[in-house]
């Protein structure tokens, strides 16, 4: 045993042997400097949050290339279950009916060059411990999911699309078999993609959906375009028809959508134009209002498109950005959450934000450095 053992520690030598007398150029190589080649690094990127309705204190986060992490203690602890698959994420969304279903769109939609790709959509019937891939594996990025409240397997996905090039794999898809098959229900031109989709609560016929034209190049980016606009269907998203009335006539770029759960003929949309603005609908988008531009409002609009309304009070509308900006009035005026502007203790970006329906004093933030949660609404 002990000749066989010293028989391998000579072989182990023999590399270090052949390459003894190999001398570096120093001057060829003295002035390479290494690189990262990508993924991009945002793994602090919080870009999705969903709570189980039941219980609260589960809680699952998608970040921007660092997978889809689950709590089981409020927020406490979080662990990795998401390792196997694409680590950038879009999308969370919880089957309403049944809480252990969890459906992921994976590749973050706020666009900045740092932004990876995804590879489709993916569903877990069992809390996250095992994944399945359910298709739309060349959307690449994908914004929003949701649910049908009358039938589970009923599915809508805003995929936002290619960031560098045209692409025909954008849109609005839909599936009514769980993710088995897809069709196409809303698609514009291969520069457009959806920005944001929301579905009325009490009845899932009633489906918005932002379409936005955008090209990211090497030096620049490019938001907006004749063809983004605000579109609606009132046939479970067979038909769409865009919205015009009251809204800016220029050109616009990334559209965000809230309805308000208490009153769910309101709903709300921050718009990106020359003068981008948040407007109001009191009737179902048929018509819109313009209700404030105030600078806290404009923040980045292409980078910071997350849009929430109170459950319990229509008027009560949260936009976060590089702060949290609340109104009290409708959207009429806004101001910081945060005394002085901005929360020291917090990292100023701001892309996620969940609220408890049964409870609203009770808000969840996804910033670039983690998940913050309060309890005293902020």
């Amino acid at each position: 045993m002990q000749k066989l053992n010293k028989y391998l520690v000579a072989l182990s030598l023999l590399p270090l042997l052949a390459t003894a007398d190999v001398k570096i150029d120093s001057y060829t190589f003295g002035g390479l400097k290494a690189r990262s080649i990508g993924p991009a690094v945002m793994s602090g990127r919080i870009s999705a949050i969903d709570v189980t309705a039941k219980d609260v204190l589960t809680i699952y986060v998608g970040t921007a290339s660092g997978g889809v992490w689950k709590s089981k203690d409020g927020g406490v602890g979080f662990k990795p279950i998401f390792d196997k698959h694409t680590q950038s994420i879009g999308a969370i969304k919880i089957d309403p009916s049944n809480d252990e279903t969890i459906w992921v769109g994976t590749g973050e939609s706020w666009v900045r060059n740092t932004a990876s790709v995804g590879d489709g959509v993916y569903v877990s019937n069992d809390g996250g411990d095992k994944w399945q891939h359910v298709g739309l594996d060349k959307t690449e990025r994908i914004a929003a999911i949701e649910i049908s409240s009358e039938d589970k397997n009923t599915v809508f996905v805003c995929a936002t699309g290619a960031l560098w090039s045209d692409s025909t794999h954008r849109g609005v898809f839909k599936t009514t078999d769980g993710g088995k098959n897809w069709k196409k229900v809303l698609y514009l031109n291969p520069k457009n993609g959806c920005s944001d989709l929301v579905i009325d609560p009490n009845n899932p016929n009633i489906v918005y959906a932002g379409m936005w034209e955008f090209r990211r190049y090497p030096d620049f980016f490019e938001s907006g375009g004749k063809s983004s606009g605000l579109y609606r269907s009132t046939d479970g998203g067979e038909t769409w028809k865009q919205l015009t009335k009251g809204l800016p006539k220029d050109e616009k770029g990334r559209i965000s959508l809230a309805i308000a759960p208490s009153k769910t003929t309101t709903v709300y949309s921050v718009i990106e134009s020359k003068n981008t603005a948040i407007y109001r609908s009191q009737d179902m988008g048929n018509s819109w209002q313009e209700m404030g531009d105030a600078g806290i409002v404009q923040m980045r609009p292409f980078y910071f498109g997350e849009l929430k309304v109170d459950p319990e009070d229509e008027n009560r509308v949260y936009k976060p950005s590089f702060t949290i900006a609340v109104s009290e009035n409708g959207g009429k005026s806004f101001s910081s959450m945060f005394t002085g502007g901005f929360n020291l203790s917090m990292h100023p970006d701001l892309h996620a934000m969940w609220i408890d329906s049964k409870n609203p004093n009770t808000l969840i933030l996804g910033t670039d450095g983690g998940v913050y949660i309060s309890h005293n609404k902020g």
